[in-house]
């Protein structure tokens, strides 16, 4: 697909920005924070994009970071979650401070996106939470045994989706067994 654009800015909207490549002009839709990041019209130009196929219409989006592109992605992941609102809560954050709010499972914060509801909110913070988490905070010890893993394995087969079984395992003593783990995760689920 196409990975990146690499131009002259030749307009900038509300909410894109048109660069020329090779004499074509992308309509390269973007967040209020990547807009505000371009060089003035006219300048050489970059950006990380991602391509949108779908029956009727093939989307560009950009993004100045990869860092950015990469949370998009991730958003657009989330059941419910489409590009319209993976840019408004990427115009509304930085990917710094949304990571933040999502690891922290910061219910209120995120609601604040346009187009967010508290539903919406907590399902962006329960399947994304595990996936933003810092690797320090993993168990060590439990993932490197196969404890964890196979807990995990477990989950699955129970039905609970991967970034809920992350979840529900997160903080977990690092020396337990299987059983042991899948008793902790089972009662952080309520189940």
């Amino acid at each position: 697909m196409i990975s990146f654009a690499k131009g002259v800015l030749a307009a900038k909207l509300s909410d894109a920005a048109i660069i020329e490549v090779g004499g074509l002009g992308y309509h390269v839709g973007m967040s209020a924070n990547s807009l505000a990041a371009l060089p003035e019209v006219g300048q050489p130009v970059q950006v990380h994009t991602h391509l949108q196929v779908r029956e009727d219409a093939l989307t560009l989006f950009g993004f100045v970071s990869i860092e950015e592109k990469e949370l998009f992605e991730r958003l657009l992941g989330v059941s419910g979650v489409g590009p319209k609102v993976a840019l408004a809560a990427l115009s509304s954050f930085s990917p710094e401070q949304l990571s933040n709010a999502i690891v922290a499972g910061d219910v209120t914060a995120v609601s604040r996106i346009p187009g967010v509801g508290k539903k919406t909110a907590q399902r962006i913070i329960l399947e994304l939470q595990g996936v933003l988490a810092q690797p320090a905070e993993a168990p060590k010890a439990a993932a490197a045994s196969g404890a964890y893993q196979s807990a995990v394995e477990d989950l699955l087969a129970m039905g609970f989706t991967s970034a809920e079984s992350e979840l529900a395992l997160k903080g977990a003593p690092q020396d337990l067994s299987e059983t042991k783990l899948l008793q902790y995760a089972l009662k952080r689920l309520g189940a």
